[in-house]
């Protein structure tokens, strides 16, 4: 769990996040994804805590961090704005320059990071994720039918309605417990819309984001470490997992890994040590 992490609130470009840290050396940022809590690292955050300076925040809407605004275009909701409060975060923390680590729509955040701020990103790691406009340019028939909740989610006013109607029915928390953080989240309204908000983002305002960085060459510059579950359906719905990524990334890597799609609590230890590896041996 995280034995000498410390929690607190801190305020990010507007939000306030809530954050664990602990650890010490160079600095890596840990983003959970979509219902989770930053517990989703209890198990890997220790770990990297040996030589790193770990820092897990709830990220924005999240958990009891701070819900941003709601707008009409769902902007403050996006990935780029998600990404803007948390490297905010961090440099109200101290850390000019530091490693980050994404999955699912952390994932999602933590690329928009590498592309917005890269001064400040070092190294990226995206866990279980192509970045949104590639998957959404190949979406066709068994894409949707898979990842369906994408497009139920985007809709208005029902998404939240259904969820707060029985929370653990439509999380199915007795096919796979989740911790007490996490489940308190998901009962909480503000919470269920801010969630609900970042999948509205997804369908507009960052695909165009997306979509605009690949037509005017924008790339990521850093060491790219791509992580994916054989348990999941990333290589079927894609193929080649890093070939995806290529084109957003020339420095990129990766491999899957024997999991399903929550690698931080199914492997801990596979995917701590892949990380450290990483982190330790590319410049």
């Amino acid at each position: 769990m995280f034995t000498d992490f410390t929690l607190a609130r801190v305020p990010a470009d507007g939000v306030e996040l809530r954050v664990r840290t602990g650890g010490s050396g160079p600095p890596v940022l840990l983003l959970h994804g979509h219902p989770r809590t930053h517990t989703t690292w209890r198990h890997v955050a220790p770990l990297l805590a040996r030589d790193h300076t770990v820092v897990c925040p709830d990220l924005p809407g999240y958990g009891e961090s701070g819900k941003p605004p709601t707008a009409p275009d769902h902007e403050p909701h996006s990935k780029r704005a998600m990404a803007r409060h948390c490297a905010a975060l961090m440099r109200e923390l101290g850390h000019e320059r530091f490693a980050v680590v994404g999955h699912d729509r952390g994932g999602y955040v933590a690329t928009r990071l590498a592309l917005d701020h890269p001064d400040r990103v070092t190294h990226l790691v995206a866990l279980d994720v192509v970045p949104i406009g590639s998957a959404l340019a190949r979406c066709g028939p068994e894409f949707a039918r898979r990842w369906w909740h994408w497009f139920f989610l985007a809709q208005p006013e029902v998404p939240e309605r259904v969820i707060l109607a029985d929370p653990d029915a439509w999380y199915r928390t007795a096919e796979r417990p989740v911790d007490e953080d996490t489940l308190r989240a998901m009962h909480d309204p503000d919470t269920v819309h801010a969630m609900v908000e970042d999948y509205r983002a997804g369908l507009g305002v960052d695909r165009r984001a997306d979509d605009a960085d690949l037509a005017a060459g924008v790339r990521i510059g850093c060491p790219v470490l791509v992580l994916w579950a054989e348990g999941d359906d990333l290589p079927s719905l894609y193929g080649d997992v890093l070939g995806v990524w290529r084109d957003w990334a020339p420095r990129v890597r990766g491999r899957g890994l024997d999991s399903g799609h929550h690698l931080s609590e199914d492997v801990p230890e596979e995917l701590a040590a892949e990380v450290r590896g990483f982190l330790a041996g590319s410049s």
